[in-house]
């Protein structure tokens, strides 16, 4: 036999023997993702059958609201609450659901929480579903791949509150779009989202490339290129899964411009998405006159500066500490400086996490020299902001990109001068010229902030309540009323297909 003839032989046993193995696994692979397909099938007949049984002992339709945190404090639930009271308002004939995570509460506290904190009393009781597994999306569980861990989390989370109760209607409004793909083809809901925050964004995936450090991107990381390259392949591959995800929605709300931009980017559904900004309590602001500084003894008067944000790692507080210590440094020059400013720090406290974080920044405020300039407001009530936030001559706010910017509201529309961070959606939407003058200041870093906020505290009392004028005038446009408009505008599609 020849060289030639020996290989052609061998070439046949080759292919032979391919051929032998690679059949079986096709024919497997035929009959997994049939399995598959009937096994996805049967789930959605399932859960429609499901459906259709609450709906005819009902007799009405149900929109879900999936917000595993809906009884902590911050602006997304501001957003949860104001959006159940606007559809309910319209909607009498329709049933309104909540998943959460929160255990140890009743419904009634939940509702009086809403109650306390944003002033929101809700026209009929809603239903609540308590979700056993909420640490299945706790950052905390996921020291490494964070975001693909919640991520993946979120998608058993969602099933179990899709298996827990079928609603007709769902609407993510806490940004977990994994979820959403679960609920359109396994529970055949018409699904919605309002998004305040990309869970990735070019801006993150930048980070990563330049290797500059921040709270989600570890020193260790950005010292080592290949760990460095590594990250952005992972935040790539991540970040065509979630518009992947994101797709699923029908409709799609998010909170302001710089959000616009990178949900277009990433989702690619310009015809299904609008901007509705967050609702803000301004009016109750509002209502308050504005007292001119003039007649009070100002060179006596203790001027606090004051932050209203959540404890969580992105807010980054301690900017705010030390630029409070630079501008206190810069104070001692003067006769008693010192003792005529304090910086008072509010927000709430969502899991032992945030208040192992406020433990932190006391000890900060220690080693800085500050503690007795620092004052730490935890989960207080509205009525109790409301006077912190009138009675303030700065509003500080210190978030990188930033999606909105709730309490950057909150703080104009209460007559604080604001300094906040010169990015994302106080940037673009919020700290921005009106009536030809400015509404207040951005800064990017500690001797910048430190600068402006010796800049505000230099200002005539004249002067400062020009600015705080313009700021009030401005924020209107941010109100309930103006929220509730724009939400009702954006799920009347979603809702027309509800039967009654």
């Amino acid at each position: 036999m020849s060289g030639h003839d020996h290989l052609s032989f061998c070439l046949c046993d080759l292919i032979r023997l391919l051929w032998s193995l690679l059949l079986p696994c096709f024919c497997l692979c035929l009959v997994l993702t049939g399995l598959l397909f009937l096994l996805i099938v049967g789930v959605r007949a399932w859960l429609q059958s499901n459906r259709k049984a609450r709906r005819a002992r009902d007799g009405r339709s149900a929109v879900a609201f999936f917000h595993p945190y809906c009884n902590a404090g911050g602006g997304g639930e501001r957003v949860l609450w104001c959006a159940i009271r606007a559809l309910q308002n319209r909607y009498q004939d329709v049933d309104f659901v909540v998943y959460t995570g929160d255990q140890g509460v009743t419904a009634e506290q939940i509702l009086n929480g809403a109650r306390r904190r944003f002033n929101i009393r809700l026209p009929r009781p809603v239903r609540f579903v308590f979700l056993k597994h909420r640490l299945l999306v706790e950052a905390s569980l996921y020291p490494h791949f964070t975001l693909l861990g919640q991520s993946i989390g979120s998608l058993f989370l969602g099933w179990e509150a899709l298996t827990a109760f079928t609603p007709d209607l769902y609407i993510d409004s806490m940004g977990y779009a994994f979820t959403l793909p679960v609920f359109r083809y396994l529970g055949g809901c018409r699904v919605g989202s309002y998004v305040h925050y990309p869970t990735i964004s070019t801006d993150m995936l930048s980070v990563v490339r330049e290797r500059n450090p921040r709270f989600n991107n570890a020193d260790y990381i950005t010292n080592n290129p290949v760990l460095s390259a590594l990250k952005v392949v992972y935040y790539c591959a991540f970040a065509l899964l979630y518009g992947l995800a994101g797709s699923c929605s029908d409709v799609v709300m998010v909170n302001s411009t710089w959000t616009l931009g990178h949900i277009l980017a990433l989702w690619r559904a310009p015809n299904r998405t609008s901007v509705v900004y967050p609702p803000c309590d301004v009016q109750a602001f509002l209502d308050i006159p504005l007292e001119d500084e003039e007649e009070q003894d100002v060179g006596k008067k203790c001027h606090s500066v004051v932050s209203v944000a959540q404890f969580r790692p992105e807010k980054d507080h301690q900017l705010q500490i030390r630029a409070f210590r630079k501008l206190l440094n810069k104070k001692e020059a003067e006769p008693g400086g010192r003792e005529l400013v304090k910086l008072v720090l509010i927000g709430g406290c969502r899991n032992q996490e945030d208040e192992d974080r406020v433990l932190m920044l006391r000890g900060l405020c220690q080693e800085l020299g500050v503690g007795d300039r620092v004052e730490f407001k935890l989960n207080i009530p509205f009525e109790e902001l409301k006077k912190e936030l009138v009675e303030a001559t700065i509003g500080l706010h210190t978030m990188w990109n930033e999606h909105f910017g709730i309490g950057v509201v909150e703080c104009m529309a209460a007559g604080t001068v604001i300094l906040a961070h010169k990015s994302g959606g106080p940037k673009l939407d919020i700290v921005v010229t009106h009536d030809g003058g400015p509404t207040g200041f951005l800064a990017d870093d500690e001797d910048s902030y430190a600068e402006a906020m010796e800049r505000i505290l230099s200002l005539t009392p004249s002067a400062r309540l020009d600015i705080r004028r313009r700021a009030r005038q401005s924020v209107t446009r941010f109100s309930d009323h103006e929220f509730e408009a724009s939400f009702l505008a954006a799920v009347e599609p979603l809702m027309g297909t509800l039967e009654r």
